[in-house]
């Protein structure tokens, strides 16, 4: 049922309370600048758009595009089908979701925008590969009961359309130029700290290349930029799907921006994601995420469902 209120006020404010509860885990840009955490007044752009399901007595929903597909390279994890990593994530954004509801009894909703196939061709991703992490995270939401969650995929688009059918569609009807995006990476730091950081993942992420590491690079950086056009055309085609949807990102964001960039699980790196890692169980009870090749030296593997899942921190000698 709707508040009746005179004016903004009851809504603005639980709509800060909200926010409140996401700044601990606030990924940003411009943290390392800032002398402490930013202010939940710094924030007007997701505080008006909670304030509207405010408003409307109605669940905020938050759209959150990631958990796309297993990285292809061995070294950093354990398979292609979710893991520790990604189960303690989606705990988390679903602890989330009942924090806020006992500030805002209509609590709200995470609509993970799983989006491997949108670009699954240019990170070397098998789309049976991708359609089996998608399918296997609905499985995990449903088994451990997290139904504050649900996932949205491309085939929640375009249906059984052939998956090249679908990434031309999209890339045709949403993404930037090429030359327009390039301009872009040239005159804008965030762009660029972004393209570089897709670069580097990609680079990363190649586990059988036969050529030489210069040829590599040069490749990755003109994928990169295939990335970026695919994941834009991405965003706006969930903002069409969920107009009034409250953004989240997994990549750091500037404090402000519309998208609040939100950090899913310790890591020694702010782009690292369970998607690109192992977990390792530490010895104090914590979680991190590392590559796979640095988690397994540190611990014993644990295997959950018949397939690996973490690595165990070993205790001190």
């Amino acid at each position: 049922m709707p508040l009746t209120v005179a004016s903004d006020a009851l809504p603005t404010r639980i709509g800060k309370e909200i926010l409140n509860l996401l700044l601990p885990h606030h990924r940003t840009t411009d943290r390392d600048h800032a002398p402490l955490p930013a202010r939940v007044e710094a924030f007007p752009h997701q505080v008006r758009r909670i304030a509207r399901f405010i408003r409307d007595g109605a669940p905020v929903v938050f759209t959150l595009p990631g958990f796309p597909c297993k990285s292809p390279n061995p070294a950093k994890v354990l398979g292609h089908l979710p893991d520790q990593g990604e189960r303690l994530s989606l705990a988390f954004l679903n602890t989330l979701c009942t924090k806020i509801e006992r500030v805002y009894p209509p609590g709200a909703h995470v609509i993970i925008c799983s989006d491997g196939h949108v670009f699954g061709d240019l990170i070397g991703v098998p789309d049976e590969h991708i359609d089996a992490y998608a399918d296997d995270l609905r499985i995990q939401i449903d088994r451990t009961g997290l139904d504050r969650l649900s996932v949205f995929d491309l085939r929640d688009v375009l249906g059984d359309l052939p998956h090249d059918t679908k990434r031309t569609l999209i890339h045709a009807s949403y993404a930037p130029t090429l030359e327009a995006l390039r301009a872009e990476v040239r005159g804008d730091d965030q762009a660029l700290s972004l393209y570089r950081g897709i670069t580097r993942f990609l680079v990363e992420d190649t586990a059988d290349w036969t050529g030489t590491r210069s040829a590599l690079q040069r490749a990755c950086r003109q994928r990169a930029y295939g990335v970026i056009q695919r994941s834009r055309a991405w965003g706006t085609l969930i903002a069409e799907h969920h107009p009034r949807a409250v953004r989240l990102s997994i990549h750091p964001q500037p404090t402000g921006a519309p998208k609040f960039g939100i950090r899913l699980l310790d890591a020694p790196d702010a782009w690292t994601t369970p998607w690109h890692s192992t977990a390792l169980h530490r010895r104090d009870g914590t979680w991190t995420l590392l590559p796979h090749q640095q988690a397994a030296p540190r611990g014993r593997l644990i295997v959950q469902d018949g397939r690996p899942s973490h690595f165990e921190e070993a205790p001190a000698a």
